[in-house]
This record gives C-alpha cells, structure tokens and sequence, in this order.
C-alpha cells in the first residue's frame, strides 16, 4: 500500500492516538505544544513517524530556523532528534504570523 503525502498508515495513526503526550512546561505560555521521547516509547515506530513527517512534511519557519512540519488532524507535528512535538495547527508559527498573532519573546534568536 502506497502513502501519500497526507496521509498516515493505520499503525501510526494509532501510534499517535494511543501515545501519551505530555504537554511541554518550556515555552508553555508562548508556544504551547506537547512531545514525546523516543526512549518512553516503541522506537522503531517512533522512527517511522519521523522519517514521514520528514519526507511528506513541508517546510516553514520558526524565527530564523527552517522546520519541516506535517499536518494530520488537527495537529501540526514536527521532530527535533529524539522528541516528536505536536501543537494544534492554529498555533505554528506560520499561521500565527499570518494571523498577526506572535507572542513577544524577548530573544527569539535563543529558540
């Protein structure tokens, strides 16, 4: 069976619906969003996620920085080495700053 670019295999889908996500305390008021370590949970999985946001993601900004990100319902998910992280997809950066809705940070260029 061939994925497409928006959609996910049932095994992941689960993955996501069934992993518990903790909701990230840094960057809480500005940046609300939630992750998972790859070590608390099944790897090889963990993986393939991450391997699908980076091949069927899109690239957008965070500040200065390019991130892939990829949508599936209703979230915005996005890794960084061994943390997957998901926000709901109003509050990426991107839809922020069309919406003109940034929060101030005192020093972005630390993100």
């Amino acid at each position: 069976m061939t994925i497409s670019m928006n959609e996910l295999s049932e095994k992941l889908k689960s993955f996501i619906e069934q992993t518990k996500w903790t909701f990230a305390k840094t960057y809480a008021e500005t940046w609300p969003h939630e992750y998972i370590v790859q070590e608390k949970v099944d790897s090889e999985i963990f993986l393939e996620l991450a391997n699908h946001v980076d091949k069927y993601g899109y690239t957008e900004k965070f500040y200065q920085k390019i991130v892939i990100y990829f949508d599936y319902n209703g979230y915005t998910y996005w890794h960084m080495e061994n943390i997957l992280n998901r926000c709901v997809e109003r509050d990426t950066y991107h839809r922020r700053e069309i919406d003109g809705r940034l929060p101030f940070v005192k020093n972005p260029e630390k993100l």
